[in-house]
């Protein structure tokens, strides 16, 4: 397949400028356009297409800011490079408030040239690219303020659907910062329950006495500090959804009440005995791998199978890259406030470089803090976190433990004549192997 050749226009009154970068470009690749008479560039912007303009800013009788001037509202698409003498700097500063991209100052040698060249390119296309992502993500629908491109995910997303009209529990897994909540509400909105309450409580982020309560209420005096009788988060959702965050963090007893629950629906209150009923349906989420949990004995088999009568697996980050672009422009779009926005492409590239292993959660905290700390709402590399930065310099980070027993694996189930063989070089028996597989989908 033939590469297609960026196509450049030269506009300068000094032939011997042009020649020299007509020479210097196509050395490099480019297919250019020359143009000795500004007068003639106008037209010749008219009836082209180009990716890149070189304008000389001191022409007559039309000099470099009307071409400009003329590529942005002709051809708003190429991006523009003013060419200007030593002593107009201010001038050259002046055409990129106007919409030039950058400058080069005469004299300027071959090497400066070509470098240059390849930069501007390089942010051209990452323009191109990004109006490309804007137009597709217009014409997708992405339920919920779910971004995503990836085949897997969009299946998912298509499962909370037919999940949604049942009444069924839901287990939803994934490591943090992948999106668990938004799954989670996408669920709820699509069922009948919409208009009923959506109570959501983080398994993790309270001690188990205090979680007890919070799950299933008190009354005055079960413990010190309840003053007063008080409903807890299942009662409050009676009737609609609850979402129970971190879900691998409740205690064996809490594990015990909660199947009660899903298995009876009733509860009693912290310091009660009067039973009581409830209406709720019950979403899950967790970062554990739950399987795991059931071997090593913290997580109750039979609570397990009633929670995941349908499993929803999410993808980190790292495995879907298509949605990076996607994701930075939806942030971009977010936290710059209405005004354009846009990124270095040395900043994209160490974007795209990092390992995000924080997920999406961490990829919108990194947007918020650059968009906050950009001039002018253009974010440079310089305004990435450290460890973003070294991804230029690193991108091959180290790998979780995980991601190395899951190439491993891989590894010898390819090489491996079959499964019982492929345990046998791994030392685990074919039922870990079989569970494995599963966890890492392999």
């Amino acid at each position: 397949m033939q590469i297609k050749k960026p196509k450049v226009l030269l506009v300068d009154d000094e032939p011997n400028i042009l020649k020299t970068m007509n020479i210097c470009l196509e050395d490099i690749g480019f297919k250019t356009t020359q143009c000795l008479n500004p007068q003639d560039a106008v037209e010749i912007i008219r009836q082209q297409r180009f990716d890149l303009a070189f304008v000389d800013l001191k022409m007559s009788p039309i000099d470099g800011m009307e071409i400009l001037e003329e590529i942005k509202r002709c051809a708003p698409q190429t991006t523009v490079v003013i060419i200007t003498a030593h002593g107009s700097i201010e001038s050259a500063v002046e055409a990129i408030k106007k919409g030039a991209h950058h400058y080069l100052q005469k004299p300027f040698d071959f090497v400066e040239l070509q470098l240059l060249a390849q930069k501007v390119l390089e942010y051209h296309n990452l323009k191109i690219e990004v109006r490309e992502l804007r137009k597709q993500t217009e014409q997708l629908s992405f339920p919920g303020d779910i971004i995503t491109h990836n085949q897997k995910m969009r299946q998912m997303i298509e499962l909370t659907g037919q999940v949604a009209e049942t009444n069924l529990s839901v287990l939803i897994e994934g490591e943090s910062g992948t999106g668990k909540e938004l799954f989670a509400r996408l669920i709820y909105q699509k069922s009948d329950r919409a208009d009923k309450p959506y109570v959501k409580i983080n398994c993790a982020a309270l001690p188990e006495n205090l979680l007890e309560s919070e799950l299933f209420g008190h009354v005055k005096g079960a413990f010190t500090g309840a003053v007063k009788d008080r409903q807890g988060r299942f009662e409050l959702a009676d009737g609609g959804t609850i979402f129970l965050d971190e879900i691998a963090e409740l205690t064996p007893g809490l594990q015990a009440k909660l199947l009660r629950v899903l298995q009876q629906k009733e509860f009693e209150r912290v310091g009660e005995s009067i039973t009581r009923k409830v209406d709720v349906r019950i979403i899950a989420a967790t970062n554990r791998n739950l399987e795991e949990a059931l071997k090593e004995g913290a997580f109750r088999e039979d609570l397990f199978y009633r929670l995941n009568a349908v499993r929803l697996k999410l993808l980190p980050l790292r495995e879907r890259p298509e949605d990076i672009m996607p994701l930075i422009q939806h942030f971009l779009d977010k936290f710059a406030q209405g005004q354009k926005a846009e990124i270095s492409p040395q900043a994209m590239k160490a974007l795209r470089l990092y390992r995000w292993s924080g997920n999406v959660r961490e990829l919108e905290n990194v947007i918020e803090r650059a968009v906050l700390l950009a001039k002018n709402k253009r974010v440079k590399i310089s305004d990435l976190p450290e460890e973003v930065r070294c991804a230029i310099d690193n991108p091959e980070q180290p790998l979780s433990l995980e991601e190395v027993e899951k190439l491993h694996i891989k590894k010898v189930l390819q090489l491996a004549k079959d499964l019982n063989e492929a345990a046998q070089i791994l030392g685990i028996d074919p039922a870990t192997l079989w569970r494995k597989r599963k966890r890492f989908d392999l």
